[in-house]
Order: C-alpha cells, then structure tokens, then sequence
C-alpha cells in the first residue's frame, strides 16, 4: 500500500524511503507510528512532518477528489459568460472568498491590468464589493452575483 502511495514514496525491505528527500531520519528520531494524511493540497507533492513526540506524518494527494481544482462551470455560468463575457465570468466564480487583484491575476491567469478593469466593471454594475485590508484591497461577489451564478 504504500508503494502505490505517490512516486516518491517506497517501501523497501520494511523501510520507508522517500525519492529525492534529504533528510535521513532514523526510526528512533522519529518516533513510533507513522500517521498518513490525505490531502488534495498536497497535490502534486508528497509533504512530510517530523516533530518529536508526535508520530512522523505524511500528507499525500488524495485519490477520488474529482474536479476540486478544475474551473468551475454551469448552465448558469455559461448563460452570464454570454451576457458579461468569460473574464468576467470566470472573476465572479472565483470571488466565493474575498481576494485581491494579484490574487486574482495569478489564479485566473490574467494580467493585474485586465483584472482591474474588470473589477472596476463589475463593481459598478453592483456585482462585486471593495474592501481594505492592510495594504491590499480585497473584493467579494454581491448577493446579486451570487443569484446570477447560482439561480
């Protein structure tokens, strides 16, 4: 089973070896057990956690998460991407926790500019809301998004 974990990981003669891992760690610095932690934000990596008392972790992609990372797409959605366009579009299906223009841009794969103005679009429309924080300006979907996407 846990040759079948991940690539990097395997079982050799009752030792738990990781590939390219550069940190050798003995079963007595370790600890007993050894706790496997799913998790599709690991993904693509496999992480590892070693604090003494507690048992050595490892948190490895989670098989079965489906398309928890994939764009988000609905009849709804492609009905607004007609009436507002796809950038658009794809900011409001983004916007279900606030985040900023950089953020935005770097996971929308946009440019800073184009989210901006985009931004500057819906917001004037009554469909996204800014907000400061700190340094960065943060925006959220309004109530009135939210029933355009999700009717």
């Amino acid at each position: 089973m846990l040759s079948e974990l991940h690539e990097t990981v395997r079982w050799d003669d009752g030792t738990l070896r990781l590939v390219r891992r550069h940190c050798a760690l003995s079963r007595e610095q370790a600890g007993s057990g050894l706790l496997l932690v799913p998790s599709v934000f690991a993904w693509p990596r496999v992480l590892t956690r070693s604090v003494h008392p507690d048992p050595p972790q490892l948190a490895y992609p989670a098989r079965g998460f489906g398309a928890v990372w994939e764009p988000r797409t609905s009849a709804a959605t492609e009905a607004v991407a007609a009436v507002l366009g796809r950038s658009r579009t794809l900011l409001l299906t983004e916007l279900d926790t606030p985040a900023s223009t950089t953020q935005l841009a770097a996971h929308c794969g946009l440019s800073a500019a184009g989210v901006s103005q985009h931004l500057i679009a819906l917001r004037n429309a009554g469909l996204v809301t800014a907000h400061r924080s700190g340094r960065s300006v943060l925006y959220a979907r309004t109530a009135v998004a939210d029933q355009l996407l999700n009717p």
